[in-house]
């Protein structure tokens, strides 16, 4: 077991991982680049990614930056952020991209503004590299021929090897598919690839059952072991509001979970109770937000780390566009201090 694994598991075990999602069908180099300084400065101790060599060297390169920035605010950070790369199957709703049918299109322009990412400029034609495959479009789209998704294909074997050499040191497979033969196909590549560094499969109960859920979770631990992370994502990529209601679901899942794998009855008063070691690590995800830990710990469902997306980007949307960005360092400053908002709230002040 090498430094950086144990330095790993030492945060989850301490409730001290926080995750910025990037996107995994984020390609946008720069904005991922610019994301990770401020979120890095902020405590940050994830950075998810989409698989690709180009992006992970950006975000390298922002974590370096956020390194050299933190003496100029007076900030000590001791840890230096994992990076994982995600990779999805055909059907996955996070590796997707959007298409709009020009031809059959009403140029209603409804889905430009609910786009989180800005991809689809006034002319409607796609920009690949920012779609996240969120399906916000198509949601608000009149016409159901209009908009189609394409898988973005991967070649997984070559594809991981040279993002591990890019600099990232964990995968997530996202696995939200129902055929369970070609999820733990891919899941033992994943391991392969990557031995000796923790392993996530992001898994939500919008195809699977409780029982279908439990198994996929049981067999990735009989492959990954302990170096298995699920992280649990209630509703995914639904992060756009702060409410109780928006996080709700990713605290069921994780509930699901911990009552399979990280709790016992206690057969004297018939009640489950928390085992003193966890059988599975998980991180809450999927519409997490400012209120995720709070809601949490008020219903007793324990986890060890909060993996935010669509939230996290969107309050450092300002500081992200601003086209003097590297430059303003008052820009950089107001960014990262509301980020440090966020990851204090989901997993109280950073070790830093």
């Amino acid at each position: 077991m090498n430094y950086r694994f144990k330095q790993m598991q030492s945060l989850l075990d301490d409730r001290k991982y926080f995750k910025l999602v990037c996107g995994a069908g984020n390609e946008d180099a720069e904005e991922v680049k610019r994301l990770t300084v401020l979120y890095t400065l902020a405590g940050a101790k994830g950075l998810d990614v989409s698989a690709s060599p180009k992006v992970v060297r950006f975000c390298m390169e922002g974590i370096d930056l956020a390194f050299e920035l933190a003496n100029k605010f007076g900030i000590i950070l001791n840890i230096r952020p994992f990076i994982m790369v995600s990779v999805g199957m055909p059907g996955d709703h996070h590796v997707r991209k959007s298409y709009i049918n020009l031809d059959t299109c009403l140029k209603c322009d409804l889905c430009i503004p609910v786009c989180p990412t800005d991809a689809i400029p006034k002319e409607l034609i796609v920009i690949k590299d920012k779609c996240i495959g969120c399906g916000n479009c198509s949601a608000i789209c009149p016409k159901s021929d209009i908009i189609h998704y394409e898988h973005n294909n991967r070649e997984l074997e070559t594809l991981l090897p040279d993002c591990l050499t890019a600099g990232a040191e964990q995968i997530e497979l996202h696995a939200a598919i129902a055929d369970d033969t070609a999820i733990m196909q891919e899941w033992q590549l994943v391991s392969d690839v990557n031995p000796d560094g923790h392993i996530s499969m992001c898994l939500d109960r919008l195809h699977l059952s409780n029982f279908a859920f439990e198994e996929r979770v049981r067999k990735a631990k009989e492959i990954a072991g302990e170096r298995l992370i699920i992280q649990s994502d209630g509703y995914p990529m639904s992060g756009g509001e702060d409410d109780f209601n928006t996080t709700l679901q990713a605290i069921a899942t994780a509930d699901v979970l911990n009552k399979k794998f990280n709790m016992k009855l206690r057969k004297a008063k018939n009640v489950l109770i928390y085992k003193k070691e966890n059988e599975v690590d998980q991180l809450l995800s999927g519409g997490t937000n400012s209120l995720t830990a709070i809601l949490a710990d008020q219903t007793g469902v324990k986890f060890q780390g909060a993996s935010l997306g669509t939230f996290a980007r969107k309050i450092v949307k300002d500081a992200i566009n601003n086209e003097n960005f590297y430059e303003d360092i008052d820009n950089i400053k107001k960014g990262y201090l509301i980020a440090r908002e966020l990851v204090v709230a989901n997993i109280g002040e950073p070790d830093l």
